[in-house]
């Protein structure tokens, strides 16, 4: 009789795409979204938490077809639903929410939401396919003094954060604005209108003179390629250019630049008033171009939105993998999407919002030294005698009630060099020792780890001897010993 096949093992491996988190970046994300969600709290903006999972016609940018059902998203078909798929945005949802509850929620409506999206795309460095998104949006505000505040709740949020001005700045645009200018330019067929989109999008890797050869017969990439151009000629492309130009020395400057380029557009110059408005509201809050400034160079989703775009970039500069110096670049996004909610509706419902990247923003903090200097492990109460664990759980029950992170080893506690070993591997600041004779004389034993491993590193006998690391304490001086030795490494 032949043996039943055994199943093989399954491998510990993450999807690709994927990755793990463990305790202090989990800690880490969780103070940043706490920082964030302070600020759009005091913004007045109501959290937020939405399904996970979508259906496929709510989330409206990938559709599912024969073929490759999963374009773009983790999709999969419900026997009572059609398709439905894990949310690649934390907008979409918003849309739909409120085209559901529109009769039951204020108008406007201020939210944020934070959480994981995922999106089925090919990962590479640093790009996974599932990722923390931290959003505020307004549904049902038309004037221009909402998007304002958003750009300033933006800045006031990367400070809350950490990164100082001076390392940021918030960069706002209009596609009204660059509307008008190809209306100037006489571009109204719609693939050279996505065409001229796509070239100017390329202005910070190849400068105005690059996109001058784009929107024309076209250039040598730096691998020697020849790259088509969109065939503009030199009188079409000119507004174009002009408008990438248009940033001045002071917000007045470039809103005189911008209407000469948007020249007898009607829509161009709704654009520049809007921008206008943006821009004086700002000021009268006390937020300059150290922090906020009008800049057309900012075209980065100019598909999407309807009206003002924003882009917070970090402005210091790190190495990239090769060494070279270059900037930290871009950490949130955002801009009006008048037409969203439509989709649902059938009614046009103004609204405005922006997207902070929260893995991006860490990275950034740990850049600059900001996080990532290791956190601080628990207290750590050893065990000298297993028949006396509750002697050492009502150790740690004082500790834990003092508001002392705390816990008793629960390990085989027949080695005590293990039970260090664990709470350096903890990267423990403090271990408590009771042993039999310990306890018979009322008192403890407070080891300082951190002391003590700064000791063993530099420190000569005679400095070891000087400097103990191991005190002797009344059983009663438990919490202000632990405390006392805590605030001194704080």
């Amino acid at each position: 009789m032949a043996k039943d096949k055994k199943s093989p093992r399954p491998r510990a491996q993450t999807p690709k795409g994927f990755r793990d988190y463990f305790g202090t970046e989990v800690s880490e994300r969780a103070e940043m979204l706490h920082r964030i969600a302070g600020v759009y709290h005091r913004y007045g903006f109501e959290a937020l938490e939405s399904a996970a999972v979508e259906t496929v016609e709510a989330l409206g940018k990938f559709l599912p077809d024969v073929d490759r059902p999963n374009e773009g998203v983790f999709a999969w078909e419900d026997e009572d639903e059609g398709w439905v798929a894990l949310r690649y945005d934390l907008t979409a949802p918003l849309a739909r929410v409120y085209a559901q509850h529109r009769n039951e929620l204020p108008l406007p409506y201020r939210r944020y939401a934070m959480g994981p999206v995922w999106r089925n795309e090919k990962p590479g460095p640093g790009r996974f396919r599932q990722f923390y998104q931290c959003d505020a949006d307004t549904v049902g505000a038309a004037t221009v003094a909402a998007d304002a505040e958003i750009c300033a709740m933006l800045a006031d949020t990367l400070e809350a954060v950490g990164i100082p001005r001076g390392d940021y700045l918030v960069r706002i645009n209009n596609r009204k604005v660059l509307n008008g200018v190809l209306e100037v330019a006489g571009l109204g067929d719609d693939a050279q209108r996505d065409a001229v989109l796509r070239t100017i999008d390329k202005v910070d890797k190849v400068g105005v003179a690059g996109v001058r050869e784009l929107l024309g017969k076209g250039r040598l990439d730096a691998s020697g390629a020849y790259i088509d151009g969109v065939g503009l000629s030199e009188a079409q492309a000119e507004p174009v250019l002009a408008f990438l130009s248009s940033k001045g020395a002071e917000a007045a400057e470039t809103v005189a630049r911008l209407r000469a380029a948007v020249g007898g557009s009607a829509i161009g110059a709704e654009g520049v008033d809007e921008l206008e408005e943006i821009a004086a509201l700002l000021s009268a809050q006390g937020y300059g171009p150290d922090r906020i400034v009008i800049d057309p160079s900012v075209v980065r989703g100019l598909g999407y939105y309807t009206g003002p775009v924003f882009e917070a970039e970090l402005t210091f500069e790190i190495l990239d993998e090769k060494g070279r110096k270059r900037q930290f670049g871009s950490v949130a996004g955002g801009g009006r999407y008048d037409d969203l909610v439509k989709r649902f509706t059938g009614q046009a419902v103004p609204a405005t919002g922006v997207s902070i990247g929260v893995d991006r923003l860490l990275a950034a903090l740990r850049e600059k030294g900001r996080i990532g200097g290791g956190a601080a492990g628990p207290v750590v109460v050893t065990v000298m005698d297993r028949d006396r664990m509750a002697d050492y759980q009502s150790m740690v029950a004082e500790l834990r009630a003092a508001g002392i992170r705390a816990e008793v080893y629960l390990g085989n506690p027949k080695n005590f060099g293990n039970q260090l070993k664990y709470a350096d591997k903890r990267a423990s600041p403090v271990a408590v020792i009771e042993g039999g004779d310990e306890k018979a004389r009322g008192v403890l034993q407070i080891k300082d780890l951190i002391l003590g491993a700064k000791l063993a590193e530099n420190a000569s006998l005679e400095e070891w001897k000087e400097r103990p690391s191991q005190y002797e304490v009344p059983r009663g001086d438990l919490v202000a010993k632990v405390r006392e030795i805590l605030d001194q490494w704080a």
